[in-house]
C-alpha cells in the first residue's frame, strides 16, 4: 500500500504532466484505458510538435499514436489529419472505427471505389489516394497538419512500395508525420532518413508483446513447447522431449513403419501423411486453443481443408451461434441477386459458416470475406484456413495461429519463409483484452526440423528494404511539379537512395583501407636493382597471355572431340584417354543429332557398355580400327559384350605405343611470339638477377590481387552512386522519344494526360488512348479491350487466351504491337518497366459488360480446366472499371472514346460489382 507521501508526490507528478501534455490528457479520458509505455512516448512526442516512427509488434496497439494524431486535428478546430493504410479493407475498418468514436460528419473516406464525406477533417484513405492528391494539388490538402502512414513497412512491397516514399517525400514541410511499422531491425537507419527528408522526428520502438506468445510443434497427436523455458528461447534451444520424439519418428519412418498411429506406408521407401484437418482443430479444442487461423499457402488448399472438415461432419457451433452467423452472412449477400449466390456456391460456404469453419483468400467474393471476419472477431467462427493475405490485411487476431508449413510459392519459386514473415503470421496468435496468452503451433514433418523452426521464432532481424524506382507517371509529375533538375534531387532523397548510398560509405571505406595495404605492399616489393612494378607487369602480362592461350586451346580441343565424336560409325574403335574407362571402345550406336553434347554408345575392352561424351576426351577423337558388330548385338548380353570385347583386344592396337596419340592434342607448335617477346625483356630486366626477386614478386603477388579487388568494389560505388538519377534520366528519354516530355524538359499535353493515368502500364495505356486503338469501340467490347494492359495470369506459361474475333481481335493485336515498340525502346534504354499485356481477362470482361450471367462469366476465365474464382473477378473488373474512369477523364481521347467509356463503366457495374463492401 503507497503512503500518503507517495500519494501526494504520484499526484504532483501527474498535475505536471497534464499541465505538459493537455491533449493527451484530455485524450486519455474518451480512450477508456491506460496507455502502454511506448504509446505514451510517441503521443507525447506528437503533442511537442516532432514526426515520430512508432514501431511495435503486430497487436501491440500502434494505432492508437495514430488516433492521438486524429484528436489533436480536431481539438485545433480547423486543421485536418489524413489517416492511410495500404488496403482498402483496412481502410474501410478504419473508417468505421473513427465514425463510431468522432461521429460521421467528421470523418470521411476515399478509397478509389469509395467518395464519403471527402471534405471532412478526417479523411480515411488509402496510400496512393493521397499520392495522387500531392501530384494533382489537390485543394483538400490545404489546413492538412497530421498524416498518418499505418503499415509503414508496405514501402518494401516490390509492387505498391514505391507509393510510400513519394508521398513522405511530397508531403509539405508543414505536416506532422505519424509513421507505423511492424517492427524491423534497421529502424535507427529508416528514422535517420524520415529526419533527412520531414525534419524533427523521433523514434519509439516496443519490442514487448502485450499478449505473451508460446511456441508448440504438433507431432502426430502430440503437442510440444517449442522451448523449455524463456531462456532456452532466447538462445534458441529446442525443448530436448520434442528433439527426441522427433527422431523417434524419423527412425521409423526409415524402418516404413507406422508413424503415430495416422500416417506412413508399409514397403518400399518412407512416406509422411499430414494428420487431418480435422483432428488438428479437434486436438486444438481439446486444449483450449480455438479460435486459430490456420495458414496454409494455397487458395486451393485454403478451399479443401473446409471441404475436408465439412465431410468429417466437424461442427463448432451451437444453436444461438448459427442463428447471428446466418443473419451476418444474409447481411452482407442481401445486395447479390439470388441465382448469382447458388453460382457463387453460396450455400456450401454458409453451411461451412455456420459450422464455424471458413477459408478467407483473395479469391474469394469480397462479400463472402467480410461475413468471415466478421463472424471470427466476434468469436463465431472457431476455425479461419487462410492464405498468407489475412496476415497483412485487417484486423482479425486469433487464439492460435497453426502454420501448416515453411515453404510458401511466391509467384516464382516455392521458397521458404522468412523471419519476418514467420513473425508477421504468428503475430496474429494473442487477442488483446480477451487472451492472457497467443499460441503459434507448427505441424511438424520429415522436411521440418524444430531447430530451423526455433531459428524462425527467436530471431529479430527483419530490415526494411526499399523498393522504390522512377516510373513514367511518376517522372511527368515529378518534372511538371517541380522541374527536372529538382526532380533528381528528390530522387536522390528517397529511401531507396539513402540506403544505397550508406552502403557506398561502407565500399568507399573498404577501398580506402585496400589503398592504404596496397601503399604497404607495394614498400616491401620495393627492389634496389630496378623498378620491381615494371617487371611484375611483365611477369603478369606473361601469366595473362598463357591463360587466354590455354582457354583458346581447351576450347579448340572440347570443339574437336564434340565434332569427332559426332561423326562416329558402328564398328569404329576408338580410345578413351582418361577416366575408369581408359582404355579401347567400339562404337555401338552413333551419337544421336539434334541439341546437346553427342554421346555415343560404346563397348570398352573390359565389357562395360554405356555413352561417352565430350568430356572423356582430351580433343579429337581418332578412329584406330574398325570391326564388324553383328546385326542384332545386344550389349546387355553377358556373352555378346564378351565375344565383342574380345574383337576390339584382337586388333592389338593397345600394345603399339606409336597409335595411342588418340584423344591428344596434336603437338604444338613453336611458343607463342608474345611470350616470347615477353620473356626475353624479364629476363633482361635489372630486378631479374635479385637475389630477393622472389620475396619481392610474393608482396607484389599480394598488391596485384589487392587492386583487382579494389576496382571491383570501385565500380560498385559507381554503379549505385545516383543509380536513381541515371534510371530516372533514361525513363525521360523514352518519354522525350515518344513526345510526353519536349528536348527542354517541358511537360506536353500527352505528357499531363500520362500523369493522370496511375497503372503498373501507364505508358501503354497513354499510348493507347493517343493512338486511336479503342477508338471505335462499343462499351462491352472497351471494357474487354482495356482489362489486357491490367490483368496478370496467376500461373507462369499459361496458354495465351484466345478473344472475341472482330473489333475486340484488332484493339487487342493493336495494343500488343504498342507493347513490343515500347519494349524494345525501353530495352535500348536498359529499363523493364512495362509487363506484357495478357488477353486472358478479355473473354470474362466481355461477357460480363455484354450482360451475361455470372456463371457463364466465370466458366470463361483464362485458365480453361476450372471457372475463374469470384474473388478475382470481382477484383479484376474494380480495377477495369477504375482504368475506365481515368479513360473517361483522359485529354487525349476522342469524345467518342469518352463517352464508350461512360456506358461501359455503366454497363460493367451491376450484381456482384455493384456491392459496395459494408459501406
Amino acid at each position: 500500500m503507497t503512503s500518503p507521501a507517495e500519494r501526494y508526490a504520484e499526484s504532483k507528478r501527474r498535475a505536471a504532466r497534464v499541465a505538459e501534455f493537455p491533449a493527451l490528457d484530455d485524450f486519455m479520458l474518451d480512450v477508456g484505458f491506460d496507455l502502454d509505455d511506448f504509446q505514451r512516448a510517441a503521443c507525447e512526442v506528437l503533442e511537442r510538435g516532432s514526426g515520430v516512427l512508432v514501431c511495435a509488434p503486430t497487436g501491440a496497439g500502434k494505432t492508437v499514436v495514430g488516433e492521438f494524431a486524429v484528436h489533436l486535428a480536431l481539438r485545433s478546430g480547423e486543421r485536418k489529419c489524413f489517416y492511410t493504410t495500404p488496403i482498402k479493407a483496412l481502410s474501410n475498418q478504419k473508417f468505421h472505427d473513427l465514425v463510431e468514436r468522432y461521429g460521421p460528419e467528421k470523418v470521411g473516406l476515399l478509397t478509389g471505389d469509395n467518395v464519403i464525406n471527402a471534405d471532412a477533417p478526417v479523411v480515411v484513405m488509402t496510400t496512393e489516394v493521397l499520392r495522387n492528391m500531392l501530384y494533382s494539388g489537390s485543394a483538400q490538402l490545404k489546413n492538412l497538419a497530421y498524416v498518418v502512414m499505418d503499415e509503414v513497412h508496405y514501402l518494401a512491397d516490390r509492387f505498391r512500395g514505391a507509393v510510400w516514399e513519394e508521398v513522405i517525400i511530397h508531403l509539405p514541410a508543414s505536416v506532422t508525420l505519424v509513421s507505423l511499422s511492424a517492427t524491423v531491425s534497421n529502424y535507427e537507419e529508416f528514422a535517420d532518413w524520415l529526419v533527412t527528408v520531414r525534419g524533427e522526428t523521433e523514434v519509439v520502438v516496443s519490442e514487448h508483446r502485450p499478449v505473451p506468445l508460446w511456441q508448440h510443434m504438433l507431432v502426430g497427436r502430440r503437442m510440444f513447447d517449442l522451448f523449455h523455458d524463456a531462456d532456452a528461447a532466447k538462445k534458441h534451444d529446442v525443448h530436448p522431449e520434442l528433439l527426441r520424439y522427433t527422431r523417434e519418428m524419423e527412425r521409423r519412418l526409415d524402418l516404413g513403419e507406422r508413424a503415430g498411429g495416422w500416417n506412413g506406408r508399409g514397403g518400399r521407401g518412407r512416406r509422411w501423411l499430414p494428420p487431418p484437418r480435422t483432428e488438428v482443430i479437434d486436438r486444438l479444442e481439446r486444449a483450449g486453443l480455438l479460435p486459430a487461423i490456420l495458414f496454409i499457402f494455397s487458395r486451393a488448399g485454403c478451399d479443401a481443408a473446409v471441404q475436408q472438415c465439412l465431410g468429417a461432419g466437424l461442427r463448432l457451433t451451437d444453436a444461438d451461434e448459427r442463428a447471428e452467423i446466418r443473419r451476418i452472412a444474409q447481411a452482407k449477400v442481401a445486395a447479390i441477386p439470388a441465382e448469382d449466390l447458388s453460382v457463387l456456391g453460396y450455400w456450401e460456404w454458409l453451411d461451412g459458416l455456420e459450422r464455424g469453419i471458413a477459408a478467407h483468400h483473395a479469391g474469394m467474393l469480397p462479400a463472402f470475406k467480410e461475413a468471415v471476419e466478421e463472424c471470427f472477431v466476434n468469436g463465431l467462427v472457431k476455425a479461419v484456413f487462410a492464405t498468407e493475405t489475412l496476415a497483412l490485411g485487417i484486423n482479425m487476431p486469433a487464439r492460435c495461429v497453426v502454420l501448416e508449413r515453411l515453404v510458401k510459392f511466391n509467384g516464382e519459386a516455392h521458397v521458404d519463409l522468412t523471419p519476418g514473415e514467420y513473425t508477421q503470421l504468428t503475430g496474429r496468435a494473442g487477442r488483446r483484452g480477451i487472451d492472457v496468452e497467443g499460441h503459434a503451433v507448427v505441424l511438424w514433418s520429415p522436411e521440418v526440423d524444430p531447430r530451423h523452426v526455433a531459428g524462425l521464432a527467436s530471431t529479430r532481424t527483419y530490415p526494411l528494404r526499399s523498393s522504390f524506382r522512377p516510373s513514367y507517371n511518376m517522372a511527368v509529375n515529378l518534372v511538371g511539379s517541380v522541374g527536372a533538375e529538382k526532380s533528381r534531387e528528390l530522387l536522390e532523397s528517397s529511401f531507396a537512395q539513402f540506403q544505397a548510398d550508406r552502403s557506398v560509405v561502407g565500399l568507399a571505406r573498404q577501398v580506402q583501407r585496400n589503398v592504404d595495404t596496397m601503399q604497404s605492399y607495394g614498400e616491401d616489393a620495393a627492389c634496389h636493382h630496378g623498378d620491381f612494378d615494371e617487371y611484375f607487369a611483365l611477369r603478369v602480362a606473361i601469366a595473362d597471355r598463357e591463360k587466354s592461350l590455354a582457354r583458346q586451346g581447351v576450347a579448340q580441343r572440347r570443339s574437336a572431340a564434340n565434332d569427332s565424336l559426332a561423326k562416329l560409325r558402328i564398328g569404329d574403335v576408338i580410345r578413351v584417354p582418361q577416366g575408369r574407362r581408359a582404355g579401347l571402345a567400339v562404337v555401338l550406336e552413333p551419337a544421336a543429332g539434334g541439341f546437346g553434347e553427342p554421346r555415343p554408345l560404346v563397348l570398352t575392352q573390359d565389357r562395360w557398355a554405356g555413352r561417352v561424351s565430350p568430356a572423356d576426351f582430351g580433343g579429337e577423337v581418332e578412329v584406330l580400327a574398325r570391326v564388324r558388330v553383328p546385326k542384332n548385338f545386344n550389349h546387355r548380353s553377358p556373352g555378346a559384350r564378351r565375344d565383342l570385347a574380345a574383337q576390339v583386344s584382337a586388333t592389338g592396337l593397345d600394345r603399339h605405343p606409336d597409335r595411342r596419340r588418340s584423344g591428344r592434342s596434336k603437338a604444338s607448335p613453336g611458343e607463342d611470339a608474345e611470350i616470347a617477346l615477353l620473356k626475353v625483356q624479364m629476363r633482361q630486366h635489372p630486378c631479374h638477377a635479385c637475389p630477393e626477386r622472389e620475396d619481392h614478386a610474393r608482396w607484389a603477388e599480394r598488391r596485384h590481387r589487392l587492386e583487382r579487388d579494389t576496382d571491383a568494389l570501385r565500380a560498385k560505388v559507381a554503379g549505385r552512386t545516383g543509380s536513381l538519377a541515371r534510371t530516372f534520366d533514361q525513363v525521360c528519354a523514352v518519354l522525350t522519344a515518344r513526345g510526353y516530355l519536349s528536348a527542354d524538359g517541358e511537360v506536353s499535353e500527352a505528357g499531363r494526360m500520362l500523369g493522370r493515368i496511375w497503372s503498373e502500364a501507364d505508358l501503354l495505356v497513354a499510348e493507347c488512348v493517343r493512338q486511336g486503338v479503342w477508338d471505335g469501340l462499343e462499351p462491352d467490347e472497351l471494357a474487354a479491350a482495356v482489362s489486357m494492359v491490367l490483368y496478370e495470369s496467376r500461373r507462369e506459361g499459361e496458354d495465351r487466351a484466345s478473344v472475341p474475333k472482330g473489333p475486340i481481335s484488332g484493339a487487342v493485336d493493336a495494343c500488343a504491337k504498342l507493347w513490343s515498340e515500347i519494349a524494345m525502346e525501353e530495352s535500348e534504354h536498359g529499363l523493364s518497366l512495362t509487363r506484357e499485356p495478357d488477353p486472358g481477362f478479355v473473354w470474362p470482361m466481355f461477357r460480363w459488360a455484354r450482360g451475361e450471367p455470372l456463371a457463364r462469366v466465370l466458366a470463361s476465365g483464362h485458365n480453361y480446366d476450372a471457372d475463374m474464382p469470384a474473388g478475382d473477378f470481382v477484383r479484376w473488373a474494380r480495377q477495369v472499371l477504375d482504368l475506365l474512369g481515368q479513360i473517361r477523364e483522359a485529354s487525349a481521347a476522342s469524345p467518342g472514346v469518352k463517352e464508350t467509356a461512360r456506358k461501359a463503366i455503366a454497363a460493367v457495374n451491376r450484381g456482384v460489382l455493384a456491392y459496395q463492401g459494408g459501406l
